[in-house]
């Protein structure tokens, strides 16, 4: 199933992953993620996720899930492609398969089962479960974990529906391998953010999963523009500018990945809460001091409100 032309195109720039916003009581609070969406859509990011990883996915319920991606949707307003992201239990991520579709989602987002039994082939009948549920809805696969095999990504990627791979295994090698052996309408976006886009787009994957649009939106897409010029020595030259960043998220074995962003927004003005255990938190003075640091090289000043300025 080819996407449309629209979904397509939004795939091979930048997918935004948004944060979920929580009050001091540690409640959904989807009004404060208005500017984040507002600034990422005026920036140019072609593609937004709620209920992806950098959204705390796995520290919401199902029922804030939902809720979640209506305000999502809400607050795009259709003016470019909204993905859902739905998993955990089978039951739980056709629910909100149902959900997203509900909300007005132009996709859903299959998070890897995170079961500790795995099957190869349950895997492609958990995703057959899904598809059926979404009615229709385009289905992107997100894959952080190749171990499942060559064999098993190729079933996956010939159930109907399946229009997008979003690879997140640091294994360009096998990543060509498994596009290679798919239908090749199917479109493989590099799921490992920014710092790893220039090695998936150098085998033929095209855009790029990013949560540093939550706090740099401009950056990203200059980034996305880069590679699809096929400038790599730009795309590395500005990738290097935010790097620090992504290396900050992934202390603590990726245990800050979430924390950082929303550090730096709290920095920004726009506070959208604490992230919930078991992320880091608070994160230490020396990682807040470098990222205050961060944000004034990139121009980027405290408590500024860039949609006004």
């Amino acid at each position: 199933m080819a996407p449309d032309t629209r979904l397509a195109e939004a795939l091979t720039g930048v997918s935004g992953i948004l944060v979920t916003p929580f009050d001091a009581d540690d409640r959904l609070a989807p009004e404060k993620l208005k500017p984040v969406v507002d600034r990422a859509v005026a920036a140019g990011v072609q593609l937004l996720v709620a209920n992806g990883n950098t959204g705390e996915f796995y520290s919401l319920t199902t029922a804030e899930a939902e809720a979640m991606v209506h305000a999502a949707s809400e607050q795009v307003g259709g003016r470019i492609p909204l993905v859902g992201g739905v998993g955990r239990s089978v039951g739980d991520a056709c629910a909100l398969a149902r959900a997203s579709r509900a909300a007005g989602a132009s996709a859903l987002m299959v998070h890897q089962p995170p079961d500790p039994f795995v099957s190869p082939r349950g895997v492609v009948r958990y995703v057959e479960r899904v598809a059926e549920a979404g009615g229709g809805l385009p289905l992107l696969l997100y894959l952080r974990n190749d171990g499942i095999g060559l064999d098993a990504i190729e079933a996956l990627c010939n159930v109907p529906g399946v229009v997008g791979v979003k690879w997140a295994a640091p294994t360009p090698l096998r990543l060509a391998e498994a596009m290679r052996r798919a239908d090749p309408t199917i479109i493989w976006v590099g799921g490992l953010a920014e710092v790893w886009a220039p090695a998936f787009y150098a085998v033929g994957a095209r855009g790029f999963t990013s949560g540093l649009i939550n706090v740099w939106p401009e950056h990203s897409v200059a980034i996305n523009a880069a590679l699809e010029a096929g400038d790599y020595r730009r795309a590395n030259a500005l990738i290097d500018a935010m790097s620090g960043f992504e290396a900050l998220r992934a202390e603590e074995q990726n245990g800050t990945n979430v924390s950082v962003v929303k550090a730096a927004l709290i920095a920004l003005g726009d506070d959208c809460g604490a992230p919930r255990p078991p992320a880091g938190w608070p994160l230490t003075d020396q990682a807040q001091a470098r990222i205050r640091a961060l944000l004034r090289d990139w121009g980027l000043p405290e408590g500024t409100d860039r949609l006004r300025t």
